[in-house]
């Protein structure tokens, strides 16, 4: 088995130690191409290469984004049977791919259990997201892969402060994470004017049958924020899973949670909600989610902040998000 590890040295849990011992634990099994990614979208290019030479599997150590970038070179023609297997290692901050899928937490025990399902020959097909957008103020277009989930507005705009904390040399604690969210909600963000609307396309008789699909044709007019899942959770504080939409699945659609008012009272609702991970619909309203859609489309009249897994992208107005099952082979 060919396979192509791609390192992150500089994710939040990853040291030159935990480095040599994973080096060593899958070249024991594999004939194994070690990386280490250089610069923002190194990744993706190395995902490309991983496809163009018939790899079996590629192997990522570090956070969400690079998985990201890893999985948008390898599918950068299209999802197809020559895509190689995706191992991820957790390395990151929140890691929520790998921990959505059930691989442990810490680097060494993903690693035993990643090599014994490759010597098994265990895999799962897993569906994902795309985002295709315009950016704000230019002609210029996007599209991406995503594997976890999206976000405009309030979501994007922790991320974007983040990265900022980061780029001053901070690191990416729960903590910070919390009181970065406080400042955006009650500091930064636009509580008052809602620049969102968000329309439901998924075709009444959709191509692609899940179970649980609905009837399209939804549409909210007056969204402040929205945050598109291809899993459940969201993402982690610590070892506590925020969840708006538990029922989000690889196996299914997109999900889709959006905040029609940001009134401090909504806000506890909602939060109360992610951090419960209840389905329930309340605050008047307020809250509105849509499970299982195979088409989600976003508009904002107003420059607005984009993320996909947890990575920033820059102010859009237009995203077209589709849902793509059994797009990927995973070792889980």
């Amino acid at each position: 088995m060919r396979g192509l590890l791609v390192v992150n040295p500089h994710a939040t849990t990853t040291s030159p130690r935990v480095i040599d011992v994973i080096v060593h634990a899958f070249s024991a099994d594999i004939d194994l191409d070690v990386t280490f990614t250089t610069h923002r979208g190194h990744g993706h290019s190395l995902g490309e290469r991983a496809r163009a030479e018939g790899m079996d599997v590629v192997v990522t150590l570090g956070g969400d984004g690079v998985i990201n970038e890893v999985v948008n070179g390898m599918l950068d023609d299209g999802p197809g049977p020559d895509v190689p297997m995706l191992a991820p290692v957790p390395g990151g901050s929140a890691n929520v791919v790998a921990r959505s899928l059930g691989i442990p937490n810490d680097a060494v025990e993903a690693t035993g259990l990643l090599l014994e399902q490759l010597r098994d020959g265990v895999s799962r097909t897993i569906g994902v997201g795309r985002a295709e957008w315009e950016a704000a103020g230019t002609t210029e277009a996007g599209a991406q892969w995503l594997l976890a989930n999206a976000g405009m507005g309030l979501d994007a705009e922790v991320i974007d402060a983040m990265e900022r904390h980061r780029a001053a040399g901070r690191s990416a604690t729960p903590l910070r994470y919390l009181s970065t969210t406080l400042s955006a909600f009650f500091r930064d963000t636009d509580r008052k004017e809602p620049s969102l609307t968000i329309r439901d396309e998924s075709p009444r008789r959709a191509p692609i049958t899940w179970p649980s699909a609905e009837a399209g044709g939804a549409v909210v007019n007056d969204g402040f924020f929205a945050v598109i899942q291809n899993t459940s959770p969201w993402t982690f504080l610590g070892t506590r899973p925020i969840n708006p939409c538990p029922k989000a699945s690889f196996e299914t659609g997109l999900d889709m949670f959006a905040l029609r008012r940001m009134h401090v009272p909504t806000a506890l609702v909602a939060a109360t909600r992610m951090i419960r991970g209840t389905g329930s619909r309340d605050a008047r309203g307020g809250l509105v989610t849509w499970h299982d859609r195979s088409t989600v489309s976003i508009h904002a009249i107003r420059p607005v902040p984009f993320q996909i897994d947890g990575e920033r992208i820059g102010p859009v107005c237009d995203v077209r998000f589709t849902a793509h099952p059994a797009a990927l082979r995973v070792v889980c």
